[in-house]
């Protein structure tokens, strides 16, 4: 927090309250380092000593309390040295919500844990499985909100159709959703029909149109490929790329931000994508070698993706057309990954569109119905103002 921007997280508020919606309860906590008040304190250590609450419990999503697990990676639950407090994994096998054992003795579970604002970035699955957990225990669950760091008011991609539904896509969104968390856990809440004992303590001083730079709060990263606001404006684009045999930049300084292959010329892939003049967006040929995840210690050769303006940019039409020029340019080195593509898409109709030869701005298109129809849907959850 600086003077320029007064602005406050959920945490901030609720210890201005001395904790009041908290007070006498006994909670279970999920959150990682992004859990932070203003002064980078963690929200552990600030519930802790937080009068008349008792902290009982941790819990973990993927990448774990430490935000240090890879992606993917399931991990045990376990005690955490510094407090002696049970940490409980949400991301240890096919069931990733808390069990009644996990939750006995609670009173409320508390969310307080930094979102990038893409549907398929796995926070939200965590938390909805953790929401409807706690409303068939019958207790209460508090989401401390933080900011939606791309913006609340950009909406981009398909609405997931549910026979896609998995834990990459939990609930019919669009890719880019342009919500909180907290207005993320009402629209569930409200249709699902969850009956949630949900409480959202609201941030002060958000507007939807602030991306996170404009807060003036500290950017603490929330999962291992998640650096910096700059990552976080490409992913729900750039992710994609994981649905396929071209590298996303695991593994190198620039995840999400770059792209390619061993096979691939990156000039002229360069070339291609410039002739396109996407908004907001320019491709520099560039040369990488990931030390994880797809062609480990191969030179792979593609393009850097620059944000040049992030308001026209739109990160899901732009990475489909990465996608698409190196289809068109490597047909028979480039390779989907078609459930995890078809997954993280939310259907399998772009990729089938795409290998039928569908013009992607015609795909594209296709997405306004639906998203005017969310747009719409979650009008009611909103709980900041423009």
């Amino acid at each position: 927090m600086t003077k320029e921007s007064p602005m406050r997280n959920g945490i901030d508020v609720l210890l201005e309250q001395e904790g009041a919606d908290l007070r006498g309860m006994r909670v279970g906590l999920i959150t990682n380092p992004s859990g932070v008040t203003a002064g980078l304190e963690s929200t552990i250590d600030a519930l802790r000593r937080s009068p008349g609450v008792s902290l009982a419990a941790l819990f973990a999503p993927e990448h774990g309390l430490s935000a240090s697990v890879a992606d993917g990676q399931p991990f045990a639950s376990a005690t955490d040295r510094r407090t002696g407090l049970p940490i409980y994994s949400l991301y240890h096998g096919q069931d990733k919500g808390p069990t009644p054992e996990m939750l006995r003795g609670l009173d409320a579970l508390v969310l307080d844990i930094q979102d990038v604002g893409a549907r398929f970035y796995t926070f939200i699955s965590s938390m909805v499985e953790a929401m409807t957990a706690v409303a068939e225990c019958g207790l209460a669950f508090i989401v401390l909100d933080r900011p939606n760091p791309i913006s609340g008011t950009i909406l981009e991609g398909p609405i997931l159709d549910l026979a896609f539904q998995s834990f990459i896509g939990c609930h019919n969104i669009p890719i880019r959703h342009g919500l909180t968390m907290g207005e993320l856990a009402r629209l569930v809440n409200q249709e699902r029909s969850l009956g949630a004992k949900l409480t959202v303590i609201p941030m002060a001083g958000w507007r939807r149109e602030m991306w996170f730079d404009e807060t003036g709060l500290p950017w603490v990263p929330p999962s291992p490929a998640m650096p910096n606001l700059a990552t976080a404006t490409l992913y729900p684009g750039m992710c994609l790329l994981e649905g396929t045999n071209v590298s996303e930049g695991r593994g190198t300084a620039l995840p999400f931000q770059v792209a390619g292959a061993p096979w691939v010329d990156g000039y002229a892939l360069a070339e291609m994508l410039n002739r396109l003049d996407l908004p907001g967006v320019r491709f520099r040929p560039s040369q990488f070698r990931p030390a994880a995840s797809k062609w480990l210690g191969q030179l792979c050769e593609g393009v850097q993706v620059h944000v040049r303006d992030r308001q026209p940019f739109r990160a899901v039409r732009t990475a489909l057309h990465i996608i698409a020029a190196i289809r068109q340019m490597y047909l028979d080195q480039f390779a989907w990954r078609e459930r995890h593509f078809d997954l993280l898409m939310g259907s399998d109709a772009t990729r089938l569109a795409l290998d039928a030869g569908r013009p992607l701005e015609e795909i594209v298109a296709s997405w306004e119905t639906g998203l005017a129809v969310f747009a719409r849907r979650r009008e009611s959850c909103l709980i900041y103002a423009t």
